[in-house]
């Protein structure tokens, strides 16, 4: 992979990442009145994660930041398929896991940036606006 596609895979983790370890209020409101669906969510932080694996073999993320993204993936992994069903919205409110994926990846930005308060990606505009 060349080094722009690389700064780009690094910014699209970072910034997901970012949305994840936002408080819930935050997160909602990203979320407004998208319907998201819980397993796309954990689909994309496992791809990520294996994704960063990748970036570490380039120098793009350092060693020390794969533990924090290696336990994300352990604990996204241990997640059964009924806790990867219905809107993300709503399994914010009612999964314990997402408190445990919070406090995780809040460490890896801690570590990877110096502070877990990051920009929020931008929110994806729905069909036909714009």
């Amino acid at each position: 992979m060349n080094d722009l596609g690389d700064v780009q895979l690094r910014a699209w983790t970072l910034r997901w990442m970012a949305l994840l370890a936002a408080d819930i209020r935050d997160q909602l409101a990203w979320l407004g009145e998208q319907e998201v669906e819980t397993k796309d969510v954990f689909e994309e932080v496992e791809l990520l994660c294996r994704i960063s694996e990748g970036l570490a073999e380039r120098g793009v993320f350092e060693s020390k930041d794969l533990g924090d993204l290696r336990a994300v993936s352990r604990r996204v992994g241990e997640i059964d398929a009924a806790s990867r069903v219905g809107l993300w919205a709503d399994s914010l409110a009612t999964e314990p896991v997402w408190d445990e994926l919070r406090t995780l990846i809040r460490h890896f930005l801690l570590s990877t940036l110096g502070d877990w308060h990051q920009p929020l990606p931008r929110t994806p505009r729905a069909p036909g606006h714009g």
